[in-house]
């Protein structure tokens, strides 16, 4: 009969496994960024979120703060290099404003994150404790990380196009949920149960908003196409005047 422990290390496995599907699944969207040279209406948000979301993690997974915490850390190190690199080519494609927004943002999670493990490592001295303290924070960070793209949902309502809503972080975001909600529950921990629990409901809704409005994204599409092409006749048809 399998173990409880290595139960649970299968399940931690095949959820660092979905994670770095997680991380990596808005790499589509920055390869449209970087051909188009625009972030156009893509939110940072996400981004951001996510970022401050794994160094949480991390500072939970060490053995000083949670011990025998492994896949948390690996996965969660993995991904703060990733989302490090989508915010420095966002930055690097965004308009003086929104580039100032989102340099500040990342000084004040870094100096969030100092501050927490500095605190924590000092002045808090058990195991216990400190995976108290900063399993509150992890808990915050990560229904954050799950809710932030409800401003793109507001969009997408808004538009009646999924366009700027990722099919695939959406997907991924809702099978990791599950994954880590399944994980903390082979041996209960509510600090990752509780989170990605919520964040399997919020990934639930962006898959059924993705469905519900992908037919008329289509449509939009197509009516934008041929409005470039006519555009396009009538420019060529005036030259020729």
């Amino acid at each position: 009969m399998v173990s409880a422990d290595a139960a649970r290390t299968a399940v931690g496995v095949l959820g660092n496994a979905i994670a770095l599907f997680l991380f990596l699944s808005p790499t589509p969207t920055f390869i449209r960024i970087w051909k188009k040279g625009s972030v156009e209406q893509y939110s940072p948000v996400p981004y951001l979120a996510t970022l401050i979301n794994c160094m949480v993690w991390v500072l939970y997974g060490l053995p000083m703060v949670h011990p025998h915490s492994t896949l948390v850390v690996t996965i969660n190190s993995a991904g703060t290099l990733i989302e490090l690199v989508y915010i420095i080519l966002f930055l690097f494609h965004s308009d003086r404003q929104k580039r100032l927004w989102v340099a500040a943002a990342v000084l004040v999670e870094l100096i969030f994150i100092s501050a927490l493990a500095a605190l924590v490592l000092t002045s808090v001295h058990s195991h216990q404790q400190r995976s108290m303290v900063v399993g509150i924070v992890c808990m915050v960070f990560n229904v954050m990380m799950y809710a932030s793209p409800l401003s793109v949902m507001k969009l997408v309502i808004t538009t009646k196009s999924v366009e700027f809503m990722p099919f695939f972080l959406s997907l991924a975001s809702f099978a990791n949920g599950l994954c880590w909600t399944a994980y903390a529950l082979i041996r209960f921990d509510v600090f990752i149960a509780a989170p990605n629990g919520l964040g399997s409901l919020f990934g639930l809704a962006q898959l059924i908003l993705y469905a519900t409005y992908y037919k008329s994204t289509k449509q939009q599409a197509a009516a934008r196409k041929l409005k470039e092409m006519s555009l396009s006749e009538v420019a060529v048809n005036n030259g020729g005047d």
